[in-house]
């Protein structure tokens, strides 16, 4: 992948001072050295969210993130670190020159072209939309379905005009090589040359997370029209159906307050949401979800409603969708939209209170799913009861979750009239055929992922803190403290990572630390280590007795090992044993070398 060089990082970091970036997002008041505010990371009442101008640092105390300027966006925009460095660099309008072999420099340029090429074209399209005298029943449509003109400059919809090869005159007008429009999925070859996918269709424009057109969905405006009633862009070096989610450049920050997102059909039905002011709405690309859209929404998301129409193409969509939103961690609840409406018709026939009534009445995905099984096999008979049951425990089993198989399986019974036992034995038959994919991490977790890291010590964190503050003190406590005296391995690592630094730029602060760091565990126990701004008196003289403490405490669990290996020792194993012991007696005679100043 391309690599954004390490001198540029420092210098987007060095020209983004934390306090006015996390104060664009949140209201920060001063607190003594530090700036403390409400945490935009959890539900709280009374600040613990710290912002230390002079490490330029963060961390809450209450939810425990911390970070540099980078990982704030990071964790409050939900980017990629990469992102969240050029959206800084934007913000400090310094340039970004990407370090990459000739390979990905082709690729590079090619993404970039197709990207400009997208944008110019929507926005020719957007024109054609606004201004044609010829697509005014375009315009009419949209005024039908109670889109404004505010949405549709909002939404940035437009229209292809109806003639096979409009965009490819307008592209060689410009200069642009018709084969970028076929890499692009705007143009397609024939026999007799090239010519435009999208014609005499209403054009709804896709965009990436960061808001970027990348593709095209184009609708006829009537049923006679010739062609499926939407054609969208095909896989292109920018765009990927599995990936691209309609609507979630716009929906992101909703989601989050929201903690859950809406997943509608299609870009009417997410555009009508959204000018009713439910904005947690988005739409997959199609109605399949697949395995890549949970994994992005997971990100934003505890939840989603899935709001598919309810004809049977509809009700099969949410069905198709158990696996990857399970697989993710999403729960998942079904919002039934009553025949013959979707979401759209719904909210303009019925308003949009009650659309947000249905959404928060909307039931698990498994009490849907029995609803929907009872409809569709015959309850009353043997072999309908056999088909609800089984298909009941397939589902239910991929879970792995003992509660809810128990908890479905005396639904299942009491809404059949089953013995409770009986569908109990049905559901343990068949072994769970489904496993839930290795979680993916941006960089790797500390210890074992399964098992959060424990606290270190009293003794220990305060060794850290007193470390990371008295700066002054690193070259004693480096020539003084073993590392294998520490038992912790985040303050372990902290401590390694921070004597490297020091010895490399006695000036690096706690940013180039933190970005030393490979894990986030590690990253928020070194800034909850220093981020509370207190003084603390005579820390050289702390940090002398902390030590001479962990040395001490060194020696007496070897003493307790060479004890133990004296039983059944042989005279030359006796002999070095003892000679160990009185050497390692004497040593706790001995204080410490005192530390300059103290």
């Amino acid at each position: 992948m391309p690599v954004i060089p390490q001198a540029t990082i420092e210098q987007i970091r060095n020209a983004s001072d934390i306090v006015d970036v996390i104060g664009s997002y949140l209201p920060l008041k001063r607190a003594g050295t530090n700036f403390i505010g409400l945490c935009p990371f959890h539900n709280e009442k009374t600040p613990s969210f710290n912002v230390s101008p002079s490490r330029q640092i963060f961390h809450c105390f209450g939810c425990h993130k911390g970070g540099d300027v980078f990982t704030f966006l990071r964790e409050f925009e939900n980017l990629s670190f990469v992102e969240s460095v050029q959206r800084l660099a934007e913000r400090a309008r310094i340039p970004i020159e990407f370090e990459m072999n000739s390979g990905q420099r082709e690729e590079g340029s090619l993404r970039e072209k197709l990207r400009t090429l997208h944008e110019q074209v929507a926005q020719r399209w957007e024109t054609t939309l606004a201004n044609d005298a010829n697509v005014q029943a375009a315009r009419d449509y949209l005024a039908k379905r109670g889109i404004s003109d505010e949405a549709v400059k909002r939404f940035r919809i437009g229209f292809a005009p109806d003639e096979w090869d409009d965009t490819v005159n307008w592209a060689k007008s410009k200069k642009h090589d018709t084969g970028l429009l076929e890499k692009g999925g705007l143009a397609i070859a024939g026999d007799k040359g090239h010519y435009d996918r999208f014609r005499g269709r209403l054009i709804f424009p896709i965009c990436d997370e960061q808001g970027r057109v990348i593709g095209f969905s184009g609708r006829v405006l009537s049923a006679e029209q010739k062609g499926g009633k939407y054609i969208n862009s095909p896989e292109t070096p920018i765009f990927s159906k599995r990936r691209v989610i309609y609507g979630l450049d716009k929906a992101k920050r909703p989601i989050l307050d929201a903690k859950s997102v809406i997943i509608c059909e299609g870009q009417l039905d997410t555009i009508a949401c959204h000018l009713a002011d439910i904005e947690n709405t988005v739409a997959p690309q199609g109605t399949a979800l697949t395995a890549d859209h949970a994994r992005i929404l997971k990100r934003y998301a505890e939840e989603v409603v899935l709001c598919f129409d309810s004809d049977t193409a509809g009700q099969q969509a949410t069905l198709r969708s158990l696996d990857d939103l399970l697989a993710s961690g999403l729960a998942i609840r079904v919002a039934v939209i009553p025949q013959p409406h979707d979401p759209d018709s719904f909210i303009r026939e019925k308003g949009a209170d009650t659309f947000r009534q249905l959404i928060a009445d909307a039931p698990g995905f498994f009490d849907f799913l029995l609803d929907y099984l009872c409809r569709v096999h015959d309850a009353s008979s043997d072999r309908g009861r056999i088909n609800i049951v089984q298909e009941m425990r397939d589902a239910v089993q991929k879970t792995a979750n003992p509660v809810l198989i128990d908890t479905y399986a005396q639904k299942v019974s009491r809404r059949l009239d089953v013995d409770t036992d009986a569908v109990r034995a049905e559901f343990k038959k068949k072994k769970r055929g489904f496993q839930r994919p290795e979680p993916e991490y941006d960089e790797p977790p500390p210890g074992d992922a399964g098992h959060p890291m424990t606290k270190p010590t009293p003794v220990e964190f305060w060794l850290l803190k007193l470390a990371l503050i008295d700066r002054d003190s690193t070259e004693w406590l480096e020539a003084h403290l073993d590392l294998d005296w520490v038992a912790h391995p985040a303050v372990r690592e902290i401590l390694q990572q921070h004597f490297a630094l020091a010895a490399g730029n006695p000036d690096a602060g706690m940013p180039a630390l933190l970005g030393a760091l490979n894990a986030d565990a590690f990253k928020r126990l070194a800034t909850e280590a220093v981020a509370d701004g207190r003084t603390i008196p005579d820390p050289a003289k702390q940090l002398k007795d902390i030590v001479l403490r962990l040395r001490n405490q060194s020696i007496e669990r070897r003493l307790g090992g060479i004890k133990r290996e004296l039983t059944g020792a042989n005279d030359d194993q006796l002999a070095k044993l003892l000679a160990e012991r009185t050497q390692l007696k004497e040593l706790t005679r001995h204080p410490l070398e005192p530390l300059a100043g103290s």
